[in-house]
Order: structure tokens, then C-alpha cells, then sequence
């Protein structure tokens, strides 16, 4: 028996926490449903006090007929007693009397109901305040809500914390384009070092092809110069 008594609070407690983190996520419902209990506890307090506001007129109805009644009896005993007809007095005074307790239970009845007539009316009004500064007070209370997590967005936006898809995905794209600026840049250098080291193969070349021309020029300033080559005359047949 404890131990169902103490799952049934577990599960009471468990349920109490869902709800009210349900009721934290949509305060707008929450104050809703409060607005909407009491506009029907207004709406029973108003049928009931119609009730009372009705039974009051017609006991008021009910009690102007008997008093007039009761004057009507009363003439007609003085005239009964003048004229000395005992028996006509006598049931004159019979209704006359219980005319005069009617008389004074409607009365009564009719006091009561007139203070809970005034008691519905001061609840009624007393309903009608309650709701209408609920209803300021939930759009009060929303704008400051609203505002509030304004703020907090803005501060975890500023801090880079923001769990926000946009947020995120605005990083993302900040991110990608910082990422192929840089690979564009890297590229560009990559490309410009390059350049510079097939110029430099070139030069290097020239440089080489200048520096042999001139050791071939040396080269040919430093061999001695060659004699012409004289070939001696043929001996004539005169002499042979």
C-alpha cells in the first residue's frame, strides 16, 4: 500500500513538472484558460443572480398585492364593526391576520434575496474587474516576455551563442566564404611563385648562353694568329 501510494506521487509529481513546463513554453494559453474559468464562473454567477433579481420582482409583486389586500380587509372590517355583523368581523379578522403573516414571510423572504441580489452584484462586478485586469495583465505580461527573450537573443547573438538555425547558418556561410578567400589567396601566391621560378630558369638560361659566347670570344682572342701558307714555285722542264 506504501509503495502504490508513493508511485502515485511520483507520477503526480512527474505530471505537475510536464504541465508546467508546458505552461512555461505558452503563457499565452495559460492565461487564456484562466481568463476563460472565470468569463464561465461569471456567466454561472450572472444566470444566478438574474435568478435572485426575478424571485426578488415578483415576491415585490407578490407582496404589493397582499398589502393591498390586507388595506382592502382592513376597510372592510371597520365597515363590519360598524354595522355590528360580528360574524362578517370575525372572518375578516381571521383573513386579516393571515394576510399579515404572509405578509411578513414574503417580506423577509423578500429581505433576503435583496442582500443576495446586492451580494451577486458585488461579485459580479468584482468577476468583471478580475477578468478584464487578467486580460491587461496577460498583454503586459507577454510584451515583457517577448521582450525579454528579445534581449537574451540579442546577448547570445553577441556572445556567438546562439542556438538560432539563422544564426548558425549565417556563420556557416561567413565561414565557407572566409575559407575560399583564403584557398584564392593561397592559389594566387602558389601560382605567382611559380611564375617567378620558371623566370628564373629562363634567366638563369640567358645568363648561361651570354657568359659561354663570351668564353668562346676569349677563347678565340687568345689563339695566336696563323701565317698565311706560301707554296713554292714547280721547277721548269728547261732546266731538268
Amino acid at each position: 500500500m506504501n509503495v502504490i501510494a508513493r508511485l502515485r506521487n511520483l507520477l503526480r509529481g512527474v505530471l505537475a513538472r510536464w504541465i508546467g513546463r508546458r505552461e512555461h513554453r505558452n503563457p499565452e494559453a495559460v492565461y487564456e484558460a484562466a481568463i476563460e474559468e472565470r468569463l464561465a464562473h461569471y456567466a454561472k454567477l450572472r444566470a444566478a443572480a438574474a435568478g435572485v433579481l426575478y424571485m426578488r420582482s415578483k415576491l415585490t409583486k407578490e407582496l404589493e398585492l397582499k398589502s393591498g389586500e390586507l388595506g382592502r380587509v382592513r376597510r372592510e372590517l371597520a365597515t363590519a364593526v360598524d354595522q355590528d355583523d360580528d360574524r362578517v368581523a370575525l372572518t375578516l379578522i381571521g383573513r386579516r391576520d393571515l394576510l399579515g403573516q404572509s405578509i411578513e414571510r414574503v417580506s423577509d423572504e423578500l429581505r433576503q434575496l435583496t442582500k443576495e441580489a446586492e451580494a451577486a452584484k458585488t461579485n459580479l462586478v468584482a468577476f468583471h474587474d478580475e477578468i478584464a485586469r487578467l486580460r491587461e495583465e496577460k498583454v503586459r505580461m507577454l510584451a515583457r516576455l517577448a521582450n525579454a527573450r528579445a534581449r537574451l537573443r540579442l546577448q547570445e547573438v553577441l556572445s556567438g551563442l546562439s542556438p538560432d538555425a539563422d544564426i548558425r547558418a549565417l556563420e556557416g556561410v561567413r565561414d565557407h566564404i572566409n575559407r575560399l578567400v583564403t584557398e584564392t589567396q593561397l592559389s594566387g601566391e602558389l601560382g605567382d611563385t611559380e611564375l617567378e621560378r620558371r623566370l628564373g630558369r629562363i634567366r638563369e638560361a640567358e645568363a648561361e648562353s651570354a657568359a659561354r659566347a663570351q668564353l668562346d670570344e676569349l677563347k678565340r682572342a687568345r689563339k695566336p694568329a696563323l701565317l698565311p701558307l706560301v707554296v713554292p714555285p714547280a721547277a721548269s722542264s728547261s732546266a731538268s
